[in-house]
């Protein structure tokens, strides 16, 4: 399972960098992170807390937003990279689930669904408008100067606030509510 996640974190941040490269930035290409090599994309921190907790991170992709012609639309597109990533390989994950169901292949089969189902879970996480989650860059892209000033203000912040709600479980309604929306997207594609 921790495979699964690694490889799913690495897909979402590689998204970044490759979107990021797509509209002009190459940072991410000159800093050797457009590869699916995990040792390019590992955290000291977020691995170890992958194997001890099966919750973890991988290193952010860098993106210079100086290099995007338009700043707002380049963090929004670079933003939603990775989630539209995790949701794109969930939808693949449940489309072979589906073809591969009628053959009832045991341990295959388990595993597509895990890896569905995480990068479900990454997607809607990453939706939370909470620095320094893709949702908060987002949400800077498509809204006033005051809320990306907000934003910005407590972004230090951001993971310790991000943790601490997690951890009195106060985001797992919003969580669980993007997971519906993702999982209802996907069904009603797989079943048009």
């Amino acid at each position: 399972m921790s495979v699964l996640l690694l490889y799913s974190v690495i897909f979402h941040e590689l998204a970044h960098g490759w979107v990021a490269y797509k509209l002009g930035d190459p940072t991410a290409k000159w800093l050797g992170r457009l590869t699916l090599n995990p040792i390019k994309h590992l955290d000291l921190i977020g691995s170890l807390m992958l194997l001890f907790f099966g919750f973890g991170w991988a290193k952010p992709v860098p993106v210079n937003l100086e290099n995007i012609s338009n700043r707002r639309y380049g963090l929004i597109l670079v933003s939603s990279a990775g989630i539209i990533t995790n949701i794109f390989c969930a939808f693949l994950a449940f489309l072979l689930y589906r073809v591969i169901e009628p053959v009832q292949s045991g341990m295959l089969e388990q595993i597509i669904y895990i890896f569905a189902r995480i990068n479900i879970m990454l997607a809607a996480f990453n939706l939370i408008p909470i620095p320094p989650l893709d949702g908060s860059k987002i949400l800077m892209g498509v809204s006033s100067d005051s809320v990306k000033r907000f934003l910005t203000q407590i972004e230090p912040f951001g993971f310790f606030i991000v943790i601490g709600l997690l951890y009195i479980g106060a985001l797992n309604p919003l969580i669980n509510f993007f997971q519906n929306i993702i999982l209802a997207v996907i069904k009603v594609i797989l079943f048009l």
